[in-house]
């Protein structure tokens, strides 16, 4: 009994509870990049009067300067196995979820600032960087684990890995057995 839990804490460990935690310090740190650059386009440090001082266009800029910081984060330290050999693809994934994660934040901003009518920095903060920030990051860890750095990807540097396993093995076996191997 003890060892099977160990082994489902292990099973748990491996397939997503090492992941989120490193995911969470990378989120982290695109949260303070967010978070600074938004409130220092709101409170006007690049000028006051225009579109990116006020809540929309300072979260669409913030969040897209976090995404580039999340995007090298997750690539080379969260999902660094997972990760392809076509960058670009990948890149354009990992954008589209993280679109997906800013409309939700963004929603959630609309509703609190013009829906609503709290128009308080404090309110702005609260409902697009603790509310949206919640609901976005649920979306993306999913889709950025199971989607974008999914085990399933042709082009993972782990599929790579496991095709070269199966090569190297298929060099002293019959062609039967390399076959059933490169499969699972």
């Amino acid at each position: 009994m003890r060892t099977r839990l160990v082994d489902l804490f292990g099973m748990f460990w491996e397939k997503l509870l090492r992941y989120a935690l490193k995911f969470g310090v990378i989120g982290l740190l695109g949260y303070v990049t967010d978070v600074s650059i938004f409130n220092a386009l709101r409170l006007g440090v690049i000028g006051h009067g225009h579109f990116f001082q006020g809540p929309i266009g300072a979260k669409i800029i913030s969040a897209a300067i976090a995404t580039v910081v999340t995007w090298f984060g997750n690539r080379y330290w969260t999902f660094r196995e997972h990760r392809r050999k076509n960058f670009l693809l990948e890149l354009g994934e990992f954008s589209v979820v993280s679109i997906g994660g800013l409309l939700i934040g963004l929603l959630c901003l609309w509703v609190s600032h013009y829906l609503l009518g709290v128009t308080s920095l404090l309110a702005d903060n609260i409902s697009s960087n603790i509310v949206g920030l919640f609901l976005g990051t649920a979306f993306r860890f999913l889709l950025y684990r199971f989607w974008v750095y999914g085990h399933h990807r042709s082009d993972g540097l782990t599929a790579l890995q496991n095709r070269a396993e199966a090569a190297e093995a298929a060099i002293f076996e019959d062609d039967a057995t390399a076959s059933r191997e490169a499969a699972s």
